[in-house]
């Protein structure tokens, strides 16, 4: 089953099109409305633009890498603090002494490398509406192909590339 917005959470889906960006975009990728099938043929990516890889949910995890990254937990962890990047402890309590005042909307993450998966981790990352159609975490990597009211300086790009959300994976795992 394709990620159409009316799939069955959970079902397994796929997802192709265009590139990665800034934080920014956030504000847009609330919105429930999207679609992940493929880009069409002759769609096309811009050069300064990572290309948008595919990734394949099934029972609620992305087991496979995002573009066949290795993800690097040093830079992960420095991402996970970075305000015009990840940011997650805008919204997450980590165990990063030197960040202060970490945010308390979301769950803390200490210990999820021992509660999830790594394939579970990167869903949350990549589209967390997969698991909770409430949520009002961001998708760090949905296809902006589908994306609506985005400023034109961000329009096909994610908020994260691969490399990153590989990295931010490789950072989680390691907090049990």
């Amino acid at each position: 089953m394709t990620g159409q917005p009316d799939q069955e959470w959970g079902a397994e889906c796929t997802s192709r099109g265009a590139s990665l960006g800034p934080a920014i975009l956030a504000l847009f990728l609330l919105s429930p409305s999207f679609s992940t099938r493929a880009l069409a043929a002759g769609d096309s990516v811009s050069a300064d633009m990572e290309p948008y890889y595919e990734w394949t949910v099934k029972n609620l995890a992305i087991t496979t890498p995002i573009g066949g990254r290795r993800g690097n937990a040093a830079r992960g962890r420095l991402l996970s603090t970075e305000r015009k990047k990840g940011n997650c402890i805008a919204c997450h309590a980590l165990p990063i002494p030197e960040a202060e005042f970490p945010g308390e909307i979301g769950p803390p993450l200490m210990g999820v490398g021992k509660r999830l998966s790594e394939g579970e981790i990167r869903l949350r990352i990549v589209d967390a509406k997969q698991v909770n159609p409430a949520t009002i975490m961001p998708g760090y990597y949905r296809n902006p192909k589908y994306l609506k009211n985005v400023k034109k300086k961000f329009r096909g790009k994610t908020l994260l590339t691969a490399q990153e959300i590989e990295d931010l994976v490789a950072y989680l795992v390691t907090l049990k």
